[in-house]
Order: C-alpha cells, then structure tokens, then sequence
C-alpha cells in the first residue's frame, strides 16, 4: 500500500484530496484504482490514515479516510545534520539514508574548504531538489513527517543555534580523545526527548580554527575512530549510533528496493 503525505488544508471532515506530483504517481505509475486503499499522513501533525480511493480526477485523487492509525514511526530523537556541502550527489545519499536512519532536518553548510559553491538560483534550485529527495525517501519507508532540507549556512550560523540543542558533536579527525560514546553517555537517560545536532565537514574537511570557533561556541568535538570516513558515511554513522544509542524504538526494520 503506498503512503503520501498531504497539508491540513487538504482534509475536510472525511475527504482528503491529494494533489500535485502524486496525482501521476497514483494514476499512471501505482495504476491505483477506485476501491484502492493508501496511507495518507497529515505531513502537518504526523496523524495517519488508512484511505480508500473514490474519485480519480485529471488533477485530483478524492480519498475518503476509512480509519486513523495511532501509530507513529518518528522517535524520541529529534536528529539535525549540518552537512558540509560534498561534490558530485553525495548530499542526495545523505539526504535519502539520514531520511531512512530517521533525521528531522537537513541544514547544508559552507565551510571553508568546501569546494561545491551555491548562491542565487543554483542554490534554490538545488534545495528544491533535495526536498524533493527527502519525500521520495520518507515515502518509501514510511516516515510520518518529511525531513527539511534548509538553505545554506555557515559555521556563525551553527554557532548562534548550539543553545537550541540538547548536544552538538561535530565529527573532526584530528581529534584523539574525545569519543562520540563519551559524550552520548553524558545525555543518555536524562530525559525522554533528545534534540542533537552533527556538524559534518566537506571532503577537505573543517579547519581548525572553524573547530575552535565551534568549541568555543559550546559544541562538543568528537572522534569517530581511527578510521577517516568519507564525509557521506559520517551522515550514515553517527545517525546510526544516536538512533541505536538514545531512540526508543518497538518496531522492526524491514528492507525495501
């Protein structure tokens, strides 16, 4: 059964109309039919609903709701990546896998030795299509929110936002102590809601003296091993450790293509 998500405005009473990109996907690539059932989930307050379609319409799909599910996928870690801006489509794997691994938002960042440069309408461009990415990929595995994707920002930007999390781990392989299992152990049971931040360097990865500006700003420096990663397996495995490490989870992985 396939999922899409739709706005408040969208739902009167026990209607919901599905409009835009999705009216195609259920029309000419599913090949849905009236009397076919969807999940539909209200993007805005994360509520489910089992959906049976009743009209297919040129520019519409009119669903009535045949039940509300209380389940919820989304987790008690509310997970934000600061990912320095890679080459090539590296930024469309962090988005897809981190939408996977249960990421809230993405936030691409300008470092210093970061080498891809967006401005003006390549960047709108760009982040319109990952957003794009984000949808696609929390549709495929069944997320009850769609991971932002922000505009590009800059290490004074994550600096004046570190009082907004719980922790702020920023990768950095020059670092030797510091290991990201201490600092999860620090917060790991305090509460039951957890806002954590990762600040991930470029391929050339972060200067030192961004590193001091973002230490001095309250951020923790974390190693992640003696391993250097590429700066799209840091995204994948540090969401893995906090996920596994602080989120409570009943349900079960199971793979799609």
């Amino acid at each position: 059964m396939g999922k899409f998500f739709v706005k408040t405005n969208q739902i009167d009473n026990n209607a919901i109309n599905i409009t835009g990109d999705d009216v195609n996907h259920i029309k000419n690539v599913l090949r849905l039919n009236v009397g076919d059932r969807i999940d539909i989930c209200n993007s805005d307050n994360s509520q489910n609903y089992i959906c049976e379609i009743k009209n297919i319409l040129s520019k519409e799909i009119e669903c009535i709701i045949i039940e509300s599910l209380e389940t919820s996928v989304e987790g008690n870690v509310e997970l934000h990546i600061f990912q320095g801006l890679p080459k090539s489509d590296k930024m469309e794997l962090v988005i897809q896998k981190g939408t996977e691994l249960g990421v809230s938002e993405f936030i691409p960042v300008n470092f210093k030795r970061s080498i891809v440069k967006l401005s003006g309408k390549d960047e709108i461009k760009k982040i319109d299509r990952w957003n794009k990415i984000s949808e696609i990929a929390a549709k495929q595995c069944g997320r009850d929110i769609i991971p932002k994707v922000r505009h590009i920002e800059n290490v004074k930007d994550i600096c004046s936002q570190i009082s907004d999390y719980d922790i702020v781990l920023v990768a950095y392989e020059l670092e030797k102590e510091n290991y990201i299992k201490t600092e999860i152990q620090k917060i790991k049971g305090i509460k039951d809601k957890y806002k954590i931040a990762i600040v991930i360097g470029p391929e050339g990865g972060i200067e030192s003296e961004e590193i001091n500006t973002l230490k001095e700003s309250g951020a923790k420096i974390i190693s992640l091993g003696k391993r250097i990663l590429r700066t799209e397996t840091v995204a994948m495995q540090v969401s893995s450790i906090i996920m596994y490490e602080l989120e409570e989870s009943g349900g079960n992985y199971i793979g799609k293509s």
